[in-house]
């Protein structure tokens, strides 16, 4: 495959096509296929962008639609027709069911610009500047979001002090037995800790980028209660593993707790369209007008697509049980799995669509499995603080038999590149039958 012009062109910034050393021609569902007509099933999702699959047939025609009756395409923060339906679908589809009031402010087109933004009007709000985030999280790589992203790789690419943070640990980051939140408890009650009082907690449910590291419900019940009690605002950080992506639409509402500020990206358009939203309680919305601005925050396109979505997935339960239902093959596979090599120290973990196969952190046994994966036509890649975690995000919308197919892919990856280091399977299974 020849990459001669992106390798004499392009920064060396660039990531994913290290991963997946191929050009991509065209995209349907969860296949993409490149330019030797070679397939490959996704389990990538660009990152969680794609929960309904690419080129999803629902979205793509009723973008089709507007852009051929000359629907407004960029419209900064102006009222077009396409934003005003989205605001009655998120208005009727997600909050009225919910019995929720928040407020929408159209951001930036990427999830970094959503969080700028929380942390902006959250420090506005209370009047503090520091910030409690937590280990191994991710939230951006632009100045404010970095301050509160973990880990160093990006932290040493700054260039400057990242400043007003205090990172405390995740749930179950000092082992099963310690609770963290009792430590952030003590910090907070106690005047001489150190700890400079926070304007606002900022978390992810279920960390992907660190791991695929998932919060309790009731871990995530005490924080809300902490927020409460000390005056801070929790904001979460919804933008990987909302939008469905762990069964709800919003990862959060397993817990029953409902944040001050979500912020909202990624699979948002349903179509890899870029947009990004902040929810915030009416009360906190004190920006004075266009005090935080954007060229791109009317992508109406996206409006277009977000709509569709939420009307064709949401609007009722049947979508997310779909979710439960294929989390249930995945999980089952992944433990047969773990079960088969206990001599390998892997383990599984995740909730939903977002499931990882945790390797041991020093032996780069994850990337081995990856790149054998897309040896053998499988997108997938690594996440956690030593790319330990073999992160699996196929689409929301994914068909059994394909979903399968993936899975046995990674099942004869992970075969082959243990074998070849000598460890063998006690009971090796393909699809649940012995072989």
């Amino acid at each position: 495959m020849d990459l001669k012009i992106f390798d004499r062109m392009e920064s060396e910034v660039r990531g994913y096509v290290r991963s997946f050393p191929v050009v991509f021609k065209k995209a349907r569902g969860s296949i993409l296929v490149d330019e030797a007509s070679k397939e490959y099933i996704d389990f990538f999702s660009g990152a969680g962008t794609l929960n309904y699959g690419h080129n999803n047939p629902i979205l793509k025609d009723s973008l089709i639609d507007y852009l051929s009756t000359d629907g407004v395409v960029h419209g900064l923060d102006m009222a077009t027709s396409a934003k005003k339906f989205f605001l009655e679908t998120v208005d009727r589809v997600l909050f009225k069911p919910r019995d929720w009031n928040y407020t929408l402010q159209f951001t930036g087109p990427t999830g970094t610009n959503a969080v700028e933004a929380a942390l902006k009007i959250a420090r506005q709000v209370k009047g503090r500047q520091n910030i409690i985030s937590f280990t191994h999280g991710f939230h951006g790589v632009s100045g404010g979001s970095l301050a509160v992203t973990a880990n160093a790789k990006f932290r040493n690419a700054a260039g400057v002090a990242l400043a007003n943070t205090t990172f405390m640990p995740f749930d179950g980051y000092l082992g099963p037995d310690i609770n963290t939140m009792a430590y952030l408890e003590r910090m907070l009650d106690d005047p001489s800790s150190g700890l400079d009082h926070p304007a606002a907690v900022i978390v992810e449910t279920v960390q992907g980028e660190g791991g695929v590291n998932v919060a309790t419900q009731r871990w995530l019940k005490e924080l809300q209660k902490l927020c409460r009690k000390h005056d801070m605002l929790l904001i979460v950080d919804d933008i990987q593993v909302g939008c469905g992506r762990t069964g709800n639409f919003f990862s959060f509402e397993c817990a029953g707790i409902e944040p001050d500020i979500i912020t909202l990206s990624k699979s948002l358009s349903g179509f890899g369209l870029p947009m990004s939203l902040v929810l915030m309680k009416p009360e906190l919305d004190i920006w004075k007008p266009g005090e935080h601005s954007g060229t791109f925050r009317g992508n109406n396109l996206a409006f277009v697509t977000a709509s569709q979505a939420l009307n064709s997935y949401w609007a009722d339960d049947s979508f997310a049980g779909e979710t439960a239902r294929k989390e249930r093959i995945v999980r089952d596979w992944l433990e047969n799995l773990v079960h088969s090599y206990p001599m390998a120290g892997l383990s599984v973990r995740g909730r939903g669509l977002i499931q990882g196969l945790v390797t041991p952190a020093d032996d780069d046994l994850a990337n081995q499995f990856a790149r054998r994966c897309f040896e053998h036509g499988v997108v997938i890649e690594t996440s956690g603080a030593n790319d330990e975690v073999l992160k699996l995000l196929p689409a929301l919308t994914i068909e059994d038999e394909l979903l399968e197919r993936g899975l046995g892919v990674i099942e004869r990856s992970v075969a082959e590149v243990l074998a070849e280091k000598g460890v063998r399977a006690r009971v090796l299974k393909f699809g649940g039958q012995a072989r």
